[in-house]
């Protein structure tokens, strides 16, 4: 149970992620909205990994483990999905804090609100299944210690 009870904590990192997205989208900082979205799957995902009890790599990318192990997950959590948005939104993820260096363009000029809110609503989606996940699991782990 221990590495539910860690995995869940992830998950309330993660939501407080995807709630900060959303305030940032209302205001009108798209950027920082990729951001936190991407935060926000980047935790979802480790915390998958820890609910199955695989150690995640210390780095933003865990898409090499998550297809490695992908049959440690039940056949409705959409591994490979969440592989392309954890990939997608890593390659945000810098243009979102620091802008285009090169061509000297800020991060609020890169990112409209129509980027944001995808981001945002794949990261919403991402979250929700792996809630889903520990949930079932937890509910599993439970029913197993119940004679």
């Amino acid at each position: 149970m221990k590495g539910l009870d860690i995995a869940e904590a992830m998950l309330q990192q993660a939501r407080d992620r995807l709630s900060t997205a959303e305030r940032a989208i209302s205001s009108g900082n798209y950027s920082y909205a990729v951001r936190s979205s991407q935060e926000c799957v980047e935790l979802s995902l480790k915390a998958a990994l820890r609910a199955v009890a695989v150690e995640y790599p210390k780095k933003h990318d865990v898409s090499r483990v998550l297809l490695r192990v992908k049959g440690r997950f039940p056949a409705w959590f959409a591994v490979d999905e969440f592989v392309r948005t954890g990939r997608e939104l890593l390659e945000l993820r810098e243009p979102a804090m620091y802008g285009d260096e090169v061509r000297m363009i800020s991060p609020s000029a890169l990112f409209r609100k129509e980027q944001a809110d995808d981001v945002f609503q794949k990261a919403r989606k991402t979250h929700e299944a792996c809630q889903a996940l520990i949930r079932d699991l937890r509910s599993s782990a439970t029913e197993r210690a119940d004679p």
